[in-house]
């Protein structure tokens, strides 16, 4: 255990912050998982309107500092480009 108060603030903060990400990694994996499912199933109008709300989203968690911002681009582009393929 921390002896230091201030060792004490920073694995409360790590706690919190693990947290946050947890919640993010998670909905960014759904987000995705919806955009592959409709094109999977061959949908373009679902996939369409999966692919605005994944690209939305995306570029929100880069100005959150979540994502950084060329690994948000690779993922947008890719989905576009899976999406343009059906």
């Amino acid at each position: 255990m921390a002896n230091h108060k201030s060792s004490v603030k920073r694995i409360r903060q790590t706690i919190v912050k693990a947290e946050r990400n947890r919640f993010y990694r998670t909905r960014l994996k759904n987000i995705v998982k919806d955009v592959n499912t409709a094109i999977a199933t061959g949908n373009k109008e679902e996939a369409t309107v999966a692919f605005k709300v994944a690209n939305k989203q995306l570029h929100k968690f880069v100005s959150k500092g979540i994502l950084k911002k060329e690994t948000a681009a690779r993922k947008v582009s890719r989905l576009n480009k899976a999406l343009n393929a059906l």
